[in-house]
């Protein structure tokens, strides 16, 4: 069995971070690992955590406080949780800032894809900018939504965008949350109905 299995199998998963499930650190392992989600059903992202985000998640797994929440298999849609509301808010706990970024040449998984998530509510300097918080309408169709490119994110506030993902590299923002389906498998998935499962890649 591969070492990093508990990231991918739900039953090795759940062996290893207990019950309740230690849902930071097991995110911040999958950032570590640089685990790679089947996302929209054929490409393979890699997750990445913002720095501040991986800060906060490690501090809850080692010191306690609000666990990010995985949903149950019948909310397989941001717009089934309670209390959802069509705005751009999220609380690092039931709903995530983030980015599907595209053309990364470093990107794990060979299809230059990375997911993007970051600390809400706080002094992230890789965090939304307010443009982004501006436009945000993640429920609405990819075509009909603002991509940025580097360039556009760094004169917005993200800077080093282009020294992280590379000068191809442009991103769409969306919110993000957690779900279970009835096989215990835990998604990543996007408020527009995009989702990842994690994966074991065959060279890792």
């Amino acid at each position: 069995m591969p070492a990093n299995d508990h990231l991918a199998n739900p039953k090795e998963r759940d062996a290893h971070y207990g019950s309740p499930l230690s849902v930071a650190q097991y995110l911040v392992d999958l950032h570590d690992s640089a685990a790679v989600f089947n996302f929209c059903g054929s490409l393979l992202f890699q997750l990445s955590l913002s720095p501040k985000l991986r800060e906060h998640l490690a501090a809850i797994a080692k010191n306690g406080g609000h666990q990010p929440q995985i949903f149950d298999a019948s909310m397989d849609r941001l717009a089934k949780i309670p209390g959802y509301t069509k705005n751009a808010d999220a609380d690092n706990v039931l709903v995530f800032h983030g980015r599907e970024v595209r053309q990364v040449p470093t990107a794990v998984g060979g299809q230059g894809c990375v997911l993007h998530l970051c600390l809400a509510n706080a002094a992230d300097p890789q965090g939304w900018t307010e443009q982004e918080i501006g436009d945000y309408n993640g429920w609405a169709h990819d075509s009909k939504r603002p991509w940025r490119r580097g360039q556009q994110l760094e004169q917005e506030g993200f800077e080093g965008f282009r020294s992280k993902f590379g000068d191809a590299a442009y991103a769409l923002h969306h919110r993000f949350y957690l779900h279970f389906d009835r096989s215990q498998q835990m998604w990543l998935a996007a408020e527009d109905g995009c989702e990842g499962e994690p994966v074991q890649l065959p060279s890792q």
